[in-house]
């Protein structure tokens, strides 16, 4: 099989086709770096919906995902984000953790697995 990669860096790449799954990095927000978690989750989820259109899928077919947050005070906060963008129906299966990031100026990271 055949293993196609977007945005191919050194380090990493932010998307990996390797047959029907399509892998994502983690995704932070890049657009909203310092703003508030709501912020953060919306400029996450819009980033995502682009890698995962440039892979040939989209939110309706994950599989997977996994939200790192810096204060799980704000889990509501970020899951009122994701409730209103995760297709109705075909939540995927799914972990949050409270974690340190990169930089400070991120408070949320999320990593995601579809299907194509």
């Amino acid at each position: 099989m055949s293993i196609q990669r977007f945005e191919t860096g050194p380090r990493m790449s932010q998307a990996v086709v390797h047959g029907n799954t399509v892998y994502l990095a983690g995704v932070v927000a890049n657009n909203a770096a310092g703003e508030s978690v709501t912020k953060q989750t919306q400029d996450i989820l819009k980033t995502i919906d682009g890698h995962l259109a440039k892979a040939g899928t989209d939110k309706s077919k994950l599989l997977s995902a996994t939200i790192y947050i810096t204060d799980m005070k704000t889990f509501g906060e970020m899951n009122a984000v994701w409730d209103a963008w995760v297709s109705p129906g075909n939540t995927p299966a799914r972990a949050t953790v409270e974690a340190k990031l990169a930089a400070a100026q991120y408070t949320v990271e999320i990593m995601v697995t579809a299907a194509k």
